[in-house]
């Protein structure tokens, strides 16, 4: 979920990629960033490119 984060897709495209409802995306998405100290979805995709 990351990756398609950091590939700037949306939570509704994400979700429709994976099979999953937009808020459960939205949820997981929080979480991710809660987990690596981020701020927004921006600091997610820039710390994905640099991995």
């Amino acid at each position: 979920m990351a990756s398609l984060v950091g590939q700037g897709a949306s939570n509704r495209e994400i979700a429709r990629a994976l099979g999953l409802a937009e808020g459960t995306v939205r949820n997981h998405v929080t979480n991710i960033l809660h987990k690596l100290g981020l701020r927004d979805r921006t600091q997610l995709a820039l710390w994905m490119v640099s991995r």
